[in-house]
């Protein structure tokens, strides 16, 4: 089975090797002072090879021919950001991420240098590292609190990539459970390791809901020790992620009140942040951040990161014109006095004929090439909070949790919408309480959530136009971006995978490369 035995030894290659280039914060022995089985022998040693997971999720090494958009969980934020109708790739730019915007990836699946193997290959990887991990849960020594810590985390990776592979390679989950989505593997893989057949998207969110649970159950009660570290909080607040995607609003609710209140609770406090107190989205320290990266100046991407594409005072990509730019219809929709216009550049002469440039990211050094990359804040908890009280009739505590954001942004916000219509499309406006929820998480989590993955579980369909400050060349004509069942959002499944894996068959299990249902 060459595809899984790859998997696998990247899984130990990779917690020997990436772990060296993680801070000291993040170091506890020296990666090559033990063998693969020593790792894992102890809770202690056992954080070297969970670190390596975490190191890999911000480097930049799959696929080594395209490390320039390839460089962990936020560049999928990104290409999932452009593949939508708020975050505009300026056309005269840089050509990367330019092929996700246009959705010209699909049939690139051949090529190990795409977005197809990218990704594939990326959350795979860390689906193996984590069951190697797991496969010492019953042997690893250590006080149990330092156990389930390294376990707990194993397996919220693991349930968190399945995640991910499902909404990549499959369409949503609420109506399309029979459907075919990816492989489950929950032991180690070795060298001829059977592959598996792709199980259903039921079979799959089964399995993320047992892991999540379970990572969940055992972080409770356990101390982080790193901003990168996945801790209970954190946990809930994957749960809340995948509550929306099931449309169990009752499971994201509570998740997202869980998250937030033992974020606050915890000994680095996370609470909804002014404006002022996270300038250029680039510190972990800053007091809204549950989850992030923070990156080194030994650890820089350079180029290869996800600064590099959007800081147009920074050195990179966005500096060289290939700006990014807000949608100037959800813009022009903000309040006047809303705090977060300051996000955006309508009046920037660099780009006066485009859309509004952004401003909203920034390197935290421009000299290093540094800036730590926020993968999860409080505000997102509230808002999911308020999305699913809204969906249970709760309409009163919705409003309260979309306030408790919204106070920080607008002065004297207050909210008299009621109702849940949503237009069939984006840009189709209802006046609902549950379409402002929308608008308002669209514009708070402009570049960091990825806004296909919402279009998608809201089942809604979009159009990019000039008024929004579209490009002609990217606005899709003649593309079904208008109809949300369309396997147009559905990436394609790399060859190699196909190559590799006997129970596998290209024609058959192969996502269309097409655009149809």
């Amino acid at each position: 089975m060459k595809k899984i035995f790859k998997y696998a030894c990247f899984g130990l290659i990779g917690c020997m090797t990436l772990t060296s280039c993680l801070d000291s914060a993040l170091e506890t022995s020296p990666t090559d002072s033990m063998s693969g089985t020593g790792l894992l022998a102890n809770a202690n040693a056992a954080l070297v090879p969970l670190n390596g997971v975490y190191r890999s999720m911000y480097a930049t090494w799959s696929p080594t021919a395209n490390e320039h958009q390839s460089f962990g969980i936020s560049s999928y934020v990104m290409m999932a950001e452009v593949m939508g109708e708020d975050f505009i790739q300026a056309a005269q730019g840089s050509g990367w991420f330019w092929y996700d915007c246009l959705y010209m990836v699909k049939d690139r699946y051949t090529s190990t240098a795409w977005r197809s193997y990218d990704v594939w290959n990326a959350y795979y990887t860390w689906i193996s590292n984590a069951n190697y991990i797991l496969n010492a849960e019953e042997t690893m020594e250590g006080d149990a609190a330092d156990v389930n810590y390294v376990i707990g985390q194993a397996y919220a990776i693991r349930a968190y990539s399945y995640f991910m592979l499902a909404q990549t390679f499959a369409r949503t989950y609420k109506g399309h459970e029979s459907e075919p989505c990816c492989p489950i593997y929950t032991e180690p893989t070795v060298a001829g390791t059977q592959g598996k057949p792709r199980a259903t998207v039921q079979e799959v969110y089964d399995q993320i809901l047992a892991d999540i649970n379970k990572a969940v159950e055992l972080l409770d009660g356990t101390t982080r020790q790193h901003v990168s570290h996945i801790d209970y909080s954190v946990a809930q607040g994957i749960r809340a992620r995948i509550g929306l995607v099931m449309e169990d609003w009752t499971m994201a609710k509570e998740a997202a009140k869980e998250a937030i209140a033992t974020a606050n609770n915890a000994s680095s406090a996370s609470r909804v942040a002014a404006v002022s107190e996270f300038e250029g989205l680039n510190s972990t320290a800053a007091p809204n951040v549950m989850w992030g990266a923070a990156i080194n100046s030994d650890q820089s991407g350079m180029y290869a990161s996800f600064f590099s594409h959007m800081d147009q005072d920074g050195t990179g990509y966005a500096n060289g014109g290939a700006y990014k730019e807000i949608n100037k219809v959800l813009y022009d929709g903000m309040s006047q006095n809303d705090t977060r216009r300051k996000w955006w550049l309508p009046d920037d002469s660099r780009n006066e004929d485009l859309g509004y440039m952004q401003n909203k990211f920034r390197f935290a050094d421009t000299q290093t090439w540094t800036g730590d990359y926020i993968w999860m804040r409080v505000e997102e908890m509230y808002l999911t909070a308020a999305e699913a009280e809204c969906r249970l009739g709760e309409e009163a505590a919705a409003k309260e949790d979309l306030s408790a954001v919204m106070s920080q942004r607008v002065e004297g916000y207050t909210c008299t919408k009621t109702g849940t219509a949503l237009g069939k499309l984006t840009s189709d406006v209802t006046g609902s309480l549950l379409e402002e929820i929308i608008t308002q998480r669209r514009i708070e989590l402009w570049g960091e959530f990825g806004r296909i993955y919402d279009i998608r579980r809201l089942k809604q369909g979009f159009v990019r136009t000039s008024e929004m400050g579209w490009p002609l060349d990217a606005q899709l004509t003649n593309r079904p971006s208008d109809d949300p069942e369309s396997y147009m959002w559905v990436l394609t499944i790399p060859q190699t995978e196909f190559d590799g894996n006997a129970s596998m068959n290209p024609s058959t299990d192969q996502n269309p490369i097409g655009d149809t249902k």
